[in-house]
């Protein structure tokens, strides 16, 4: 009973200091708090969590137990700036796969987790009335993270390309309007914030792309902080360029990386050095994680692609990271007035229809776009006229999971 009080006035505190916030966050996270919740309160296969369901690898879960049981004063203070020996493998690695000589003490900075260092980030780069560039779609916290800092965001889309009839899309056929991309940049613009692979939509950015964006804020003398925390899960041969290594960027670029997306051990944030320095010695060889990863990974993306084809909804091929999105526009077409309020967007009332007849849970869309561009909401892009779904990944008893619904939303579809 005391327990639950504490919590209770916990939660109570908790809902004071984010009132304030709440109108700014375009109801975002609210959104996905709202949908996980709808799937745990019933018999439901989520496919909309971004983190693995799988085990971390052998050697990273090796020395998380060596970490905890070894050397006692492993359980104390470290450095604020970071644990010594995992600043210098970090700046080692990362030294040697840009090209670059990075100081440990001086370019290395270990956060607890990408999220904070995003918010450090924006704390520490973003004043009162600056502009900060977001692309669209975006991983929701980018905008809360700008209007607390005292920021104001500024929206581009990416937008898809035309595709041939009855071929799928491919995220890479998404691109920025080098024109309007321009536009945006203004004489208050501090920032822009770039994530490649992108999440939700898993774009990785061309070389060329980023050239575009290097361009631009070399010219407005821009910040660039740069989300590559999917930067080994890049399929189909596809390249994963850091922004930061090319001509004139080493100086203006905040690069983010994850030891948790990077080791699928989303929940801990110890071992990292040395699950690097054994990636350093395999490091582009076959037993290195980082090319067994996005192996599996991509065998779990072919699957879903097949599977979710078979019941008409049509996803867009990522190039990377743990996520896709899919076009619901037969379903619209076909039931275009499910039930919800009149200004909700259709992909979060198929999401929730989905949750209660088909048994599958997924992420809308329109959560990842500002109001004023949301699919399905205050103003839909012409090239996309109907708002698509977003699906996370799965392990196998996941996908096993999700086959059977499919199979059977597959076979009430038959005449």
């Amino acid at each position: 009973m005391a327990l639950g009080g504490m919590f209770r006035n916990a939660a109570a505190i908790y809902l004071h200091l984010v009132g304030p916030f709440r109108g700014k966050k375009s109801g975002a996270s609210l959104a996905r708090v709202e949908f996980v919740k709808l799937a745990s309160e019933a018999d439901v296969v989520n496919l909309g969590q971004g983190f693995p369901d799988f085990p971390p690898p052998d050697f990273a879960v090796e020395a998380f137990q060596h970490a905890v049981s070894g050397d006692f004063m492993l359980n104390q203070y470290t450095k604020a700036f970071g644990y010594p020996p995992l600043t210098k493998i970090l700046a080692s690695f990362f030294g040697k796969l840009l090209g670059q000589d990075i100081d440990p003490l001086k370019n290395v900075l270990v956060t607890v987790g990408a999220y904070g260092a995003l918010f450090t980030a924006f704390q520490a780069l973003v004043d009162e009335g600056d502009e900060v560039i977001i692309i669209e779609p975006f991983f929701d916290c980018y905008e809360p993270m700008t209007l607390m800092a005292g920021g104001r965001p500024v929206f581009v889309s990416l937008k898809p390309s035309r595709n041939q009839d009855g071929e799928l899309d491919s995220s890479s056929n998404w691109q920025l309007d080098p024109t309007e991309l321009a536009s945006k940049f203004t004489s208050r613009t501090k920032a822009l914030i770039l994530n490649t692979p992108n999440n939700p939509l898993g774009k990785v950015f061309s070389r060329a792309e980023l050239e575009l964006v290097a361009s631009l804020c070399q010219q407005h003398d821009v910040v660039c902080i740069t989300d590559e925390v999917y930067q080994w899960l890049v399929y189909d041969g596809w390249q994963h360029v850091s922004i930061a290594n090319l001509p004139g960027m080493w100086e203006r670029t905040l690069t983010i990386g994850s030891a948790g997306k990077t080791f699928s051990a989303t929940g801990w944030k110890a071992a990292v050095a040395q699950s690097f320095e054994r990636e350093q010695l395999h490091f582009g060889q076959p037993s290195s994680y980082f090319v067994q990863l996005p192996r599996a990974m991509q065998r779990c993306r072919d699957h879903m692609i097949q599977s979710l084809q078979s019941v008409g909804l049509r996803p867009v091929i990522p190039q990377g990271s743990y996520f896709l999105i899919t076009d619901i526009s037969e379903f619209k077409s076909k039931m275009p007035n499910l039930p919800g309020a009149a200004d909700e967007p259709y992909d979060r009332r198929f999401v929730k229809w989905m949750i209660k007849n088909k048994g599958l849970m997924a992420i809308p869309v329109s959560i990842f776009y500002s109001v004023k561009d949301r699919p399905g909401g205050g103003k839909t892009s012409p090239s996309l006229p109907r708002p698509p779904a977003g699906v996370g990944r799965g392990d196998e008893s996941t996908l096993q999971a999700m086959d059977e619904r499919l199979q059977k939303w597959k076979d009430e579809l038959r005449p």
